[in-house]
C-alpha cells in the first residue's frame, strides 16, 4: 500500500488521468454522460497547453522535440469528437514518461547500489573508548574499529593478525578475500564475522569507494551521442507523420483520419528507447567491474578500431619477481639481497616488496636505516649499520660507485643494480610475469573487431620486443615518455582508439586517447581520473568486456529506436486507410512504448553476461607501477 501511493505520488499526472478517466465512467454510469466530452476534452486541451508550453521553450533553445506529435494529436480528437481518444492519448504521453522514469531507475540499479551504500560513519579508538565519527572526519594514522558486517569506512591497513572482507562491490570478486595485519583494505568492503581493528591509510575523500561513486555520478550525468541522434529524428518523423496524415484526410475527405493517423505517431519509443539503452550499458559495465563515464564513452568502445597498452602493470603484473643474485667479487648473495631489502624498506616502489619478499623468504633479517632518501624513478639511499647503501637504476648507483658495470640480462628481466659504502656491490635481477589472460584478452578484442595492437611502454626495448613478441603485437615503441605517448597516439590513423594503462605516469595519454581505460584497482588516482573508464578489478580481460559491453549497447539502442519507428509507421500506414479507430490507436502505441522499453532494458545484459564470458581468470591480485 505503502508502495502503491509513493509510486502514486511521483507520478501524479498519470494518476490524475486516470483518475479523470474514472470520472468519466461514473458520470456516464450515473446518467451525466453529456458531461463527459466535455470532462476529457478540457482537461486534454489543458494537458496539450502545458505540453506546449514546454515544447516552444525547447523549440527557442534551438532543439526540435518530438511533442508537437502527441500536442497535434491530442487537439485533433478534440476536434473531431475523439475525446475517448484525446485521454488515451495523454495517458500515453504522461505514461510514456513514467515509464521512461522507471525504466532508468530499474537500468541504474547496479550504479545507485554503490551510491547508496558509501560509508556514512567510522569507530574511531581514542584510548579505552570507542567514539563514533563521521567518515569525512577520519584521518590517516587514526585507529578505527570496524565491527561485524560493517562496511569500511576509508582506505586502511589491517592492524588485527586477519580478517576476511567481500569486495564485491569494489572488485566484482564473489569470494569474501582474506586479509593479514599490514594489508590493504578498500573503503566499501565489507567485514566478516569478527570484529577487527584497521589504521586509516587515505580520508575519505581519497578513499577508493568514494572515487568510485565520484566516477559512478559523473556516469550517471552523461547523455550520449547517440541519443542526441534519436532527437534528430524529430523533424523527419514529425514531418512524415503530419504529410501522412494530411494525405490520409486528402484522400478519404473525413479529419478523423488525420486523428487516427497522429495518435499513432506519438514518438515516445523514439525518446526513450536511447537513453534507457545507454543507462542499461553502463549499469552492466559497472557490474562486471568497469565505471564507464559516460553512454559517448560506450559508443566509442563500440567502433574502437586500435588498442594501446603499457606493459608493466597492464599487461604485466607489475610485481617483478627476483631471480638472479650476481654479487661482485668481495661480497655474497645474502649480503647483497639483505643490504637491498634493507633498504627498499624506504622506497615505495613495486621492485621493493619483490625484494623485501625474497629476504624474508630466505630468513634473512631487515636492519632499521639510521636515515634514507628516495629520488623519485630513479632508486634509494639509506644508512645501514654506518654503511651507506644506494640502490636502484645503473646511471643512479653509477654516480655513487664509477667502477660499476652493467650486467647482461635476458629478454622480460631488469636489473637493479646496489653500491654499499661507495663500492659496487652488484646486480640483481628480477622478471615480470605476462599476466595469463593477456594473450586471450587480445584475441577477444580481434573477434570484437579491434585487429590494431601497439605496445607503449618506459621499458628498455629489449624488454619491450619480448613481451610484444609473446603476445603478437606488431607495433612497439620503447623507452617513452609521457609526452612519446601521447604523441604516438595522436598520430594513429585507424580511430577511435583505446588506451590501457594504470600507472601516473599514464595520466596524460589516456586523457589523449578517444577511450583511456584506466586499470585502478589498486589506486592510480591521476590515470583514473583521467580515462574514460576505469577496469575496478586487476584483470586485463574486462578491457575486451568492455568493448563487448559497449557494442551490444549501441546495437540495443539502435535496434530499439528503429523498432519504435518502424511499429509505429506501420501502424500509421495501416490507420491512413481507416482500419484503426483513434480510440485503438491509442490503445496499440501504449503496447508499442512498453515493447521499445523492454528492447532497451537487454541492455542491462543479464543473459548476455551469461552466454559469453570474458576471457581468462577473473582477478589477479598483483600491484602494478611503473618500471624503474
Amino acid at each position: 500500500m505503502a508502495r502503491s501511493l509513493k509510486l502514486a505520488r511521483r507520478y501524479w499526472v498519470v494518476t490524475l488521468t486516470l483518475g479523470v478517466g474514472l470520472a468519466g465512467i461514473v458520470l456516464a454510469l450515473a446518467g451525466a454522460g453529456a458531461a463527459v466530452p466535455w470532462v476529457f476534452s478540457v482537461y486534454a486541451l489543458a494537458v496539450a497547453a502545458w505540453e506546449a508550453v514546454g515544447m516552444v521553450r525547447d523549440i527557442l533553445r534551438g532543439h526540435w522535440g518530438l511533442d508537437v506529435l502527441a500536442v497535434t494529436a491530442i487537439v485533433a480528437t478534440v476536434l473531431v469528437g475523439e475525446y475517448v481518444a484525446a485521454l488515451l492519448v495523454v495517458l500515453m504521453l504522461t505514461g510514456g514518461a513514467a515509464l521512461e522514469d522507471y525504466a532508468n531507475r530499474r537500468a541504474k540499479r547496479e550504479l545507485d547500489a554503490l551510491l547508496t551504500r558509501a560509508p556514512q560513519h567510522a569507530h574511531r579508538m581514542e584510548g579505552e573508548s570507542i567514539v563514533e565519527v563521521l567518515a569525512g572526519d577520519v584521518r590517516v594514522g587514526d585507529v578505527l574499529l570496524v565491527r561485524p558486517s560493517e562496511i569500511v569506512p576509508v582506505d586502511a591497513a589491517l592492524r588485527s593478525q586477519e580478517a576476511a572482507f567481500d569486495e564485491s562491490s569494489i572488485t566484482g570478486e564473489s569470494v569474501p578475500v582474506e586479509k593479514h595485519a599490514g594489508d590493504l583494505v578498500l573503503s566499501g568492503s565489507i567485514n566478516g564475522q569478527s570484529a577487527v581493528e584497521v589504521v586509516a591509510a587515505a580520508s575519505a575523500a581519497d578513499s577508493q569507494y568514494q572515487q568510485i561513486v565520484a566516477l559512478v555520478e559523473a556516469a550517471a550525468d552523461s547523455k550520449a551521442p547517440v541519443v542526441r541522434l534519436a532527437d534528430r529524428y524529430a523533424v523527419p518523423f514529425t514531418a512524415f507523420s503530419l504529410a501522412l496524415a494530411a494525405v490520409a484526410w486528402w484522400l478519404s475527405g473525413d479529419p478523423v483520419r488525420f486523428a487516427e493517423v497522429l495518435v499513432l505517431a506519438t514518438p515516445c519509443p523514439l525518446l526513450i528507447a536511447a537513453p534507457v539503452a545507454f543507462i542499461g550499458g553502463m549499469s552492466r559495465a559497472a557490474r562486471n567491474g568497469v565505471i564507464v563515464k559516460g553512454g559517448g564513452v560506450l559508443e566509442q568502445l563500440a567502433a574502437a578500431k586500435t588498442a594501446v597498452f603499457d606493459k608493466t602493470g597492464t599487461l604485466t603484473y607489475g610485481s617483478p619477481t627476483l631471480v638472479a643474485i650476481r654479487p661482485e667479487p668481495g661480497f655474497g648473495e645474502d649480503e647483497v639481497l639483505g643490504a637491498v631489502a634493507s633498504a627498499e624498506q624506504y622506497s615505495s616502489h613495486v621492485l621493493a616488496t619483490s625484494m623485501i619478499e625474497a629476504a624474508k623468504h630466505r630468513g634473512l633479517p631487515l636492519v632499521e636505516a639510521e636515515w634514507a632518501r628516495e629520488a623519485a624513478t630513479n632508486g634509494v639511499t639509506a644508512k645501514l649499520g654506518g654503511l651507506e647503501v644506494v640502490v636502484g637504476k645503473f646511471a643512479f648507483v653509477q654516480g655513487h660507485a664509477p667502477e660499476a658495470r652493467r650486467t647482461e640480462i635476458a629478454p622480460g628481466e631488469l636489473a637493479v643494480y646496489v653500491a654499499i659504502d661507495g663500492r659496487f656491490a652488484g646486480a640483481l635481477l628480477a622478471s615480470d610475469k605476462l599476466r595469463d589472460n593477456a594473450g586471450a584478452t587480445l584475441a577477444r578484442l580481434g573477434e570484437l573487431g579491434v585487429h590494431r595492437t601497439m605496445m607503449l611502454t618506459g621499458d628498455a626495448k629489449a624488454t619491450a620486443d619480448h613481451i610484444a613478441a609473446e603476445l603478437g603485437i606488431s607495433r612497439v615503441r620503447a623507452d617513452c615518455l609521457p609526452a612519446d605517448k601521447v604523441a604516438e597516439v595522436a598520430a594513429i590513423t585507424e580511430r577511435p582508439v583505446i588506451m590501457v594503462g594504470d600507472g601516473v605516469n599514464d595520466a596524460p595519454v589516456l586523457a589523449a586517447a578517444d577511450v583511456g581505460i584506466a586499470m585502478g584497482a589498486k589506486g592510480a588516482t591521476a590515470a583514473s581520473e583521467s580515462a574514460s573508464a576505469v577496469i575496478l578489478v586487476d584483470d586485463i580481460s574486462r578491457t575486451a568486456k568492455a568493448v563487448e559491453i559497449g557494442r551490444d549497447t549501441v546495437r540495443i539502442a539502435l535496434q530499439s529506436i528503429w523498432i519504435g519507428i518502424v511499429v509505429s509507421v506501420g501502424l500509421m500506414l495501416v490507420a491512413a486507410f481507416g482500419v484503426i479507430p483513434a480510440t485503438v490507436g491509442a490503445l496499440l502505441q501504449e503496447v508499442v512504448d512498453l515493447v521499445t522499453i523492454l528492447a532497451a532494458l537487454r541492455a542491462i545484459g543479464g543473459r548476455l553476461d551469461a552466454k559469453a564470458d570474458a576471457p581468462g581468470p577473473a582477478v589477479h591480485a598483483h600491484a602494478g607501477a611503473p618500471a624503474r
